[in-house]
């Protein structure tokens, strides 16, 4: 029978921590930056409802789900929504299931938005699905880029002539990778947040805990798991940039920002073909870009994975009063599918995000304030 503890990441066992590496190293859908039991302690500097669950048989552990523990019994993804990857870390061979693990956890469910399940530990039928994107360099940039090029050759034709245009106005196009200067910072977290203003969108980075976790990547520049921003420059003009975390060479961005005002000369796709050409110097092999917003990175990133969204039910009676309340939802949505599943998506996105009853307050009625904004967003959605 399988037995399960809940620890806070800072509580975990060398030889727990080890096991996980080994796991991540032998599974390569595992390799991540925030599958890692780097990125949890991550979180669990910030946020004290961090958890990994650990699975064991017969005294051996056999598996981990890095989690936060909700009310309910409900299990959301660790660091959400910067998780743009979650799973339960296990050997190839592990004979866990996932129903039966967040039973004997005490969960009641588990709700996903991207989830990997390499050895299939999970009943995932009637799961959304949707793709992450990713740059593999495995060969040389320039002919990575060509490729590209020939693919969709009209599209970079016009980003090509945009390019020139945009030196000859505003100076040498140039990437500093990578950046380390705090104004840059600032400025890339400011672009961000009017973004999220504009679109209407849920502003993540303003409650303490996501604020406090950037910035303290932002200035962990050691060992194999660390922050990592670049920044592309016109002359002297900071004008776009990312920023996310690198686990040896497998890079996640979070915050992908540009200066609107240089939104006519299209600088992030500027940007990306400028960075596969320095990826081997930051010794860098995957660019992953994560999922959603396709219509940029399909272009660049060959890569694709695929990864489910929805929710993990436990096995067990807390499990079906889980499923009951998903029924309900179901059953509200019904003729109105679509609009339900936006505002329950929002709500879960404030649940996830926001702490407090003020954040969630607040949360809400930026939702209803912002309803215009984001459906002009969704009928555009290239808008810088």
């Amino acid at each position: 029978m399988i037995e399960a503890n809940v620890l806070h990441p800072s509580e975990l066992a060398a030889e727990d921590v080890a096991a996980w590496r080994d796991w991540q190293a032998r599974t390569p859908a595992f390799g991540n930056p925030l599958l890692g039991p780097d990125f949890a302690c991550a979180v669990g500097g910030v946020r004290d409802d961090a958890r990994v669950a650990l699975f064991r048989l017969a005294g051996k552990l056999v598996g981990l789900l890095p989690l936060h523990r909700r009310p309910g019994g409900l299990a959301r993804p660790i660091g959400a929504p910067f998780s743009d990857y979650h799973a339960l870390i296990t050997a190839p061979d592990a004979p866990v299931r996932g129903g039966e693990a967040l039973a004997a956890a005490g969960f009641s469910a588990f709700r996903f938005s991207g989830l990997l399940d390499p050895h299939g530990v999970f009943d995932l039928g009637g799961a959304g699905e949707s793709e992450a994107f990713s740059i593999v360099l495995d060969g040389d940039p320039d002919a990575y880029f060509e490729d590209l090029r020939a693919a969709s050759a009209k599209r970079f034709k016009n980003w090509r002539r945009l390019e020139h245009k945009l030196e000859r106005e505003h100076g040498e196009i140039r990437l500093e990778a990578p950046d380390v200067s705090s104004a840059a910072f600032e400025q890339l977290l400011t672009w961000k947040r009017e973004q999220l203003h504009r679109t209407g969108a849920h502003d993540f980075l303003r409650p303490e805990w996501t604020d406090g976790l950037m910035r303290s990547l932002f200035e962990d520049r050691d060992g194999d798991f660390q922050g990592l921003m670049i920044t592309l420059h016109a002359g002297d003009t900071l004008i776009a940039g990312h920023f996310g975390v690198r686990l040896g060479d497998w890079y996640h961005p979070w915050i992908a920002s540009t200066d609107p005002a240089f939104a006519p000369w299209s600088p992030g796709q500027i940007f990306l073909s400028r960075v596969i050409r320095v990826m081997p110097a930051l010794g860098l092999r995957i660019y992953d870009m994560g999922p959603g917003h396709d219509h940029y990175k399909r272009h660049y990133g060959r890569e694709r994975t695929a990864l489910a969204e929805g929710q993990i039910l436990a096995a067990g009676s807390a499990g079906r009063v889980a499923g009951s309340i998903e029924g309900a939802w179901a059953l509200a949505g019904a003729d109105r599918k679509p609009i339900v599943g936006r505002v329950r998506r929002r709500l879960e996105q404030i649940a996830t995000l926001e702490l407090t009853l003020g954040g969630r307050v607040r949360g809400v009625f930026d939702a209803i304030a912002g309803h215009g904004r984001r459906e002009a967003s969704r009928r555009d959605p290239e808008a810088p």
